[in-house]
């Protein structure tokens, strides 16, 4: 216990330090201008600005960021949550954040056959609060998608969605320093920090030589191919979170035509004859308005994006009736929910310690390292080090194009002794000390396969019309007729054996965990339908939500919004962020999100300098 105190102690010295700078940071902002009244929501009170963004997540700063570059514009930008602390700057915390004030805690609703090994059986959905949204939260995975992504968007009625067209705003967005990286596809000068670990395990180069020795070569996953092996890019700048925040607030903060409300949580659009003209908000439960003589675009996510629209009154009728809320537009809000599903019960032990050790990750060494260089185990989010693009024989489709990701981590949830990621996944404890906690003493690694395009999806819907509560929301996770996921994520599981058998893990007696998962010893190990009880008890979400604004034409039933971002018969209202994402990509969405505020940045100053 006492050697347990020893190794917290420098830890607990590190958060302390960065939360007393998080409060002088608080303190210093009261003096600047327009960014001193963040606390403040009556000096924006019945008050009429050119734009007013909802949501301080990635995409949203983006866009009040590119907006306020034109002096003459004046943007309200408005978040529900508050500022990040300094203690999100370290990457390990990733899965620690998510018990804190920067994330809404959200959980999925019960489904039967599914969640059997997890606390409750509600699988946790995480979602940022705060300047930054959930780029203050995430493991900061900077993957774009396939080229294939964007060919499906833009062949389904979405001009200026094709690869090529997106692919400049990829670039304007980054400033990358990475190995291996293709000409053409990178920036050099954007906001946002792309760069390889700075830390690297030995193991994790086994795993690359692993997979290159089963067949895949090695890629910059981001550049002209993605199908292969690659360590992770990653968006730190000198080893810390290169949050949203970071990268496009702190630039904008100070600006005069900026002006930023924190802690107000907007409860409705202004909508008069189908035109929009400002928003209601909420702050210490006090209501209070703003006005937009230009625009105003919601950039609150998946979640609360579908949750605005709906208590504005634009939603699927026979819902919004269901909880007393006039109906503006009958639009299809909510009605399809796609997320990348993981399943995390694949772990291989090595007798050798080439693998991430707790010891190693709490020592004064590591925490001098993170302090002085920016380096070493801190400034790994959630210890995913690497990652493959594979496509598995349940795929359907002739392109060259992954259906499933393998991300190579260099321990395990034993690596914490289930102190954290346990609880962020949300395993229970019986079935924690069943599997992993059976291996704690070992050297180990873990691949956590992720089905990039179910053909499953969810839904959300309004809880009540009560903005201070949040959205249900349904995964209907492994619930298509054909079990075409299912079978996905089994043919992903046998790659992933595969893969350990080749001549580089065998030099290190890499061994497959073998323990059976709780509830699941009736089957027999290693059979299809053992994989299959195992992957519908522990499997869990990566946070990547998408489609609940999807984004279409007017004649899509299924769209909310055009390929302009427009609400489909609401003028002068936007969504612009991950919720309009119509299929989901083969990848994570922060990247993206970047991609799509810069894009609808981009397309708002095309408007607004139009009609000057």
């Amino acid at each position: 216990m006492w050697s347990m105190c020893a190794l917290l102690l420098p830890f607990g010295l590190v958060l302390v330090v960065a939360e007393r700078n998080a409060r002088e940071q608080r303190l210093f902002g009261w003096f600047d201008g327009n960014y001193g009244d963040r606390y403040n929501p009556e000096k924006f009170d019945s008050r009429t600005y050119d734009y007013i963004v909802v949501g301080a997540g990635a995409a949203g700063l983006v866009v009040a960021n590119r907006l306020t570059s034109n002096e003459d514009i004046t943007v309200l930008l408005l978040e529900a949550g508050g500022e990040p602390t300094l203690s999100s700057d370290i990457p390990l915390l990733a899965a620690a954040l998510q018990f804190t004030r920067l994330n809404w805690g959200y959980f999925m609703e019960k489904q039967e056959n599914l969640c059997q090994g997890l606390v409750d059986e509600r699988m946790p959905w995480p979602r940022g609060r705060g300047l930054g949204g959930s780029s203050l939260i995430n493991f900061m995975l900077m993957i774009r998608g396939n080229k294939h992504d964007y060919v499906r968007w833009n062949a389904s009625g979405n001009p200026g969605w094709s690869y090529e067209e997106v692919l400049p705003f990829f670039i304007k967005s980054e400033s990358a320093t990475i190995e291996n990286a293709d000409d053409g596809y990178h920036g050099t000068d954007g906001p946002v920090d792309v760069v390889n670990l700075p830390h690297n395990l030995e193991v994790v180069n086994v795993f690359v030589k692993a997979c290159e020795e089963s067949g895949y070569q090695y890629v910059d996953y981001n550049g002209e191919n993605q199908m292969g092996v690659s360590r992770m890019q990653s968006s730190l700048t000198n080893g810390r979170r290169c949050s949203a925040e970071k990268a496009y607030f702190r630039p904008a903060r100070y600006r005069s035509n900026l002006y930023t409300c924190l802690n107000a949580r907007v409860s409705k659009v202004l909508i008069r004859d189908e035109v929009a003209y400002g928003v209601e908000y909420i702050s210490n439960n006090v209501k209070y308005v703003a006005y937009a003589s230009g625009e105003v675009i919601l950039s609150a996510g998946t979640y609360h994006s579908p949750q605005i629209l709906m208590l504005s009154g634009i939603g699927p009728q026979d819902h919004l009736t269901e909880h007393d809320i006039p109906l503006i537009k009958n639009l299809p809000v909510g009605e399809k929910l796609y997320d990348h599903l993981a399943f995390i019960g694949l772990s291989f032990t090595v007798n050798e310690p080439i693998v991430e050790l707790f010891s190693n990750i709490l020592s004064l060494k590591s925490f001098w390292d993170f302090t002085v260089y920016g380096a070493g185990p801190l400034t790994v989010a959630g210890i995913v080090h690497a990652l493959a693009f594979m496509k598995t024989s349940a795929a359907n489709y002739t392109e060259n194009y992954p259906d499933m990701e393998l991300l190579f981590i260099g321990g395990g949830l034993q690596t914490d002794y289930g102190l954290i990621h346990k609880r962020m996944f949300g395993i229970s404890q019986k079935v924690y000390d069943a599997f992993w906690g059976r291996i704690e003493s070992k050297y180990s690694f873990s691949v956590y396969p992720m089905l990039l395009h179910p053909k499953s999806y969810g839904k959300l819907k309004l809880k009540s019309n009560d903005p201070r509560e949040g959205p249900l929301l349904y995964g209907n996770f492994l619930t298509d007729p054909d079990q075409q996921d299912l079978r996905a994520i089994i043919a992903a599981v046998r790659e992933v054996q595969r893969i350990s058998k080749s001549p580089a893990f065998r030099a290190y007696d890499t061994r497959q965990v073998t323990y059976p998962i709780l509830g699941c010893e009736d089957f027999v190990y290693d059979s299809d339908h053992y994989w299959e009880c195992a992957i519908r008890s522990i499997s869990v979400t990566l946070h990547h939500q998408v489609s609940t604004c999807k984004m279409g034409p007017e004649t899509d039933p299924e769209s909310v919004v055009d390929s302009q971002f427009r609400v489909h018969g609401i003028e002068n209202l936007r969504v612009i962020d991950t919720s309009i994402i119509p299929v989901t990509p083969s990848g994570h969405t922060n990247a993206i999100a970047f991609m799509i505020g810069e894009k609808g940045a981009h397309l708002l100053l095309q408007a607004y300098n139009s009609f000057q």
